[in-house]
């Protein structure tokens, strides 16, 4: 899918999921990688407080800043001016009141040219949303496993395994649907309490990231995806292309040809004509 394509929005994405067509969404921190995932088709784009992990080396999202996350989401947004991009507040940017968190929010719209901001939580943030929606910021929400709460979670674990927490869950979920989320993402949250959620769902689309498939769409973090990054292996994550061994291979390649004096070749570097560099030589003397 290489020709430039229409804007996608709102209407767009509901319209898809009307049609029975799931939504694909992946998560993005660069510019490079925003083309061509817009040349490939992605439908969405999340602009994930992963990077943190993936791209700054950290070993959560916690010290993710709301610099940190404008300036990745701009790059994003120049490489894919023609997807749904969805900014990721990061962590103490929407949880102190609902004054911060529309300041903050607002950012990712005027500053990055987001089409709307995910935040994570269930009943506690029903008021957040409410704020945020109101001042006309589309909001998607994030139930299950939540990593900026992930130690009070007791770690990256499924989530609603039991009857109980499985109901807290789907109880969350239409609380955060009449609070005017558009979406909500159910992160490591088990298949069946999905379809459930997705099934009841009448104003808000679904996403499922490891939360099986019947969801109004698919979500997974590039970078697992594509094996570029070797620190953690997801088990809902698929390997659809194994670019870190591509990339290391290149770079081993690299080391042992300049090691060995056979790169550069002629065709690497450039000449100057030879009257010029005799005048050169004169100049010199």
């Amino acid at each position: 899918m290489s020709e430039e394509r229409k804007k996608l929005t709102l209407t767009g994405l509901f319209k898809k999921a009307a049609e029975g067509k799931p939504i694909t969404w992946l998560t993005c921190y660069d510019y490079p990688t925003a083309y061509f995932q817009e040349q490939a088709g992605v439908d969405m784009i999340l602009v994930g407080d992963s990077l943190g992990m993936t791209m700054l080396g950290y070993d959560s999202t916690l010290p993710v800043s709301m610099d940190d996350m404008i300036r990745h989401s701009q790059a994003v947004r120049r490489g894919a001016p023609n997807t749904f991009i969805v900014g990721d507040m990061p962590y103490m940017s929407y949880q102190p009141s609902n004054e911060i968190a529309i300041k903050n929010a607002g950012r990712f719209m005027a500053e990055a040219g987001c089409d709307c901001i995910k935040l994570e939580g269930g009943e506690s943030m029903v008021e957040r949303i409410r704020a945020i929606v109101a001042a006309g910021i589309p909001v998607v929400g994030h139930l299950g496993l939540t990593p900026q709460s992930v130690s009070a979670l007791g770690g990256f674990k499924l989530q609603g395994k039991t009857a109980e927490a499985a109901l807290r869950i789907i109880e969350d979920a239409k609380l955060l649907e009449k609070a005017g989320a558009f979406m909500v993402l159910l992160e490591m949250v088990p298949d069946r309490v999905c379809k459930i959620i997705t099934e009841r769902a009448r104003d808000c689309l679904i996403m499922s990231l490891g939360s099986g498939p019947d969801a109004h769409g698919q979500l997974l973090i590039y970078h697992d995806a594509f094996a570029l990054y070797p620190n953690f292996k997801p088990r809902m994550a698929k390997v659809f292309a194994d670019a870190g061994s591509v990339i290391r291979a290149g770079l081993e390649s690299y080391v042992k040809e300049v090691t060995e004096k056979t790169f550069p070749q002629p065709e690497n570097w450039f000449k100057m004509a030879d009257e010029e560099y005799d005048e050169l030589v004169m100049k010199l003397k």
